[in-house]
């Protein structure tokens, strides 16, 4: 097919977008893909939506291949299906009413709807079955940014695997992995396989697809030596051994008149960040006040605090602090407090310096196990100078975007549905659930930051919005017209600059917009019947005669 420039809708830009920070932001903006209506809410032009339709399409074969069958469920969900499954109450879900007063979710994923319909599965015989849909999510994002990397509304390929046993879904969660290495591989990214935080989804464990790019997200943690990868966010690495003052036999007061913080603290004592403990007071959802303990020099990652305590949490507030410790923050300890004390793993061996939950002091020599009780689990965010636990490598630090994420549920929905179905021993069982998500605007924003250079994107073949951009210069309208009709008949989708525009610009805008091959014909063209056609990526050009095309 052969689309004319000068009939469509091409809105280019030469200056980025002033709120713009992420390299895809500035260029599919820019190359007129991709158009703002509010704060994460994004319409696609039609160059955009060709892209999009692209990847839908690449996946969509994948998922076929593996024998997954396509769906369209409604975006609009009744909020009972939600409140069954204790997921209603997630902050990010966008509630409604309709004029009868009766409550709607607008889900950013369909794990429930979709464990309603398998309800319908009456026998193993049927099992097992994978079913997908390509639908608008939406999601309460309090800080929507990025273009398309963090938004409110979105598309979303999500399927959903049901089997008769944990053997079963292992086997489904394993052909989607593939279907997923192959359908990124097709859309031109670099994406890794990690360990993941299932987060509000459950289950017994995930998997992320990270593109490391410019922008986004996730982080991606690798180890030099090849063996170890993980999101940051569940990444578990081996911190630095601390410096640890000589041991004493009981805790020891002392006054440290405002040392607030670990940094404080640290240069007051003369002692190692590291030989301190790091108070993190947290409310859980049910109200209870948990003390999370994790080292001075580390951070507390949310992700698996939140795992930790199997429930939402917020950081305690002053007034809260002071009733259950009875001092300010920066004075506050696990020696004392009634409640439920959660210790990093960092801490389990040695003694540190901690709060004495007395405002103005703390205590030295503070021994988990000997001086209080606490409930040991990963809470520390890997940082720069951890080591791979693998092999004790260095580790890597990559900025990226999740583009993938694939989860086993396990019963986490079919339970609360009642989504069973009658084995083959004619006993009732719950059935076994997988999740597999792919957002197609995140592969576009990815292949962006992972494909451009100074004068704009550069494409991956396969989602380009057309195969061969083709340039009429002044003169050589018919020519070019003739090479475009040898592509198109070729099979090859073509967008022919025909507007009556200086070359500077269509040279710019070809540039900008990234198709895989130009071809230009201008006056020489007209003495020897050729054009020249330049490949995007690398910038070979060469002369070529059209009937040769």
């Amino acid at each position: 097919m052969i689309a004319r420039a000068s009939k469509l809708f091409l809105p280019t830009l030469r200056e980025d977008p002033a709120d713009a920070e992420a390299v895809s932001h500035k260029l599919l903006v820019r190359g007129g893909f991709i158009r703002q209506v509010a704060a994460g809410l994004w319409s696609f032009t039609p160059l955009g939506w060709r892209v999009h339709r692209r990847v839908e399409q690449i996946i969509r074969e994948e998922l076929d291949a593996i024998g997954a069958q396509e769906w369209l469920a409604p975006v609009l969900t009744p909020a009972e299906l939600w409140e069954t499954t204790g997921r209603a109450s997630i902050p990010e879900i966008i509630h409604v009413r309709d004029r009868l007063g009766r409550e709607f979710v607008l889900p950013l994923t369909h794990e429930e709807t979709f464990a309603f319909h398998a309800r319908e599965i009456q026998s193993y015989r049927q099992l097992p079955q994978h079913w997908y849909h390509f639908q608008t999510k939406e999601r309460d994002e309090p800080r929507p940014r990025g273009g398309l990397i963090r938004v409110r509304e979105f598309i979303m390929k999500d399927s959903y695997s049901f089997d008769r046993d944990a053997a079963g879904l292992e086997e489904s969660f394993r052909l989607h992995e593939g279907a997923y290495h192959r359908i990124f591989e097709r859309c031109g990214l670099e994406a890794h396989l990690v360990q993941a935080e299932s987060g509000i989804m459950g289950g017994s464990g995930s998997m992320d697809f990270l593109a490391p790019a410019d922008s986004g997200q996730n982080t991606l943690v690798t180890c030099e030596n090849g063996d170890f990868a993980a999101d940051l966010e569940i990444a578990r690495t081996v911190p630095r051994p601390p410096e640890l003052p000589e041991r004493l036999a009981a805790p020891e007061e002392v006054e440290t008149p405002d040392a607030t913080t670990i940094e404080a603290l640290a240069e007051l004592l003369g002692i190692d960040e590291a030989a301190t403990s790091k108070a993190m007071p947290v409310v859980k959802a049910d109200g209870t006040l948990v003390l999370g303990l994790v080292r001075g020099d580390d951070r507390l990652e949310e992700a698996k605090m939140l795992s930790a305590l199997g429930s939402a949490f917020r950081p305690a507030t002053e007034d809260e602090i002071r009733e259950a410790f009875g001092a300010d923050p920066g004075s506050l300890g696990p020696i004392g407090f009634d409640g439920e004390v959660i210790a990093d793993e960092a801490l389990r061996e040695g003694q540190f310096v901690a709060g004495a939950n007395r405002t103005g002091w703390h205590l030295r020599g503070v021994e988990a196990g000997r001086d209080f009780e606490p409930r040991f689990a990963d809470l520390r965010q890997s940082q720069e100078g951890d080591t791979c636990p693998n092999c004790g490598g260095k580790l890597l630090f990559q900025v990226a975007i999740e583009v993938g994420h694939i989860f086993k549920l396990d019963t986490r929905f079919s339970e609360p549905l009642e989504a069973r179905f009658l084995d083959e021993d004619g006993t009732e069982k719950p059935l076994v659930m997988g999740s597999y998500g792919i957002g197609p605007g995140r592969v576009m924003a990815a292949a962006v930051e992972q494909h451009h250079d100074e004068h704009g994107i550069v494409w991956p073949p396969a989602i380009a919005p057309y195969d061969v951009h083709v340039l009429a210069l002044p003169g050589a309208e018919e020519i070019a017209e003739r090479a475009a009709e040898r592509f198109a008949a070729g099979g090859h989708d073509v967008l022919l600059d025909d507007r009556d525009a200086r070359a500077g610009e269509k040279f710019a805008d070809a540039d900008l917009i990234g198709i895989p091959t130009r071809v230009t014909a201008g006056r020489r063209s007209l003495e020897d019947g050729a054009v020249d056609v330049r490949d995007r990526a690398t910038g070979d050009e060469r002369r070529v005669a059209v009937e040769e095309l």
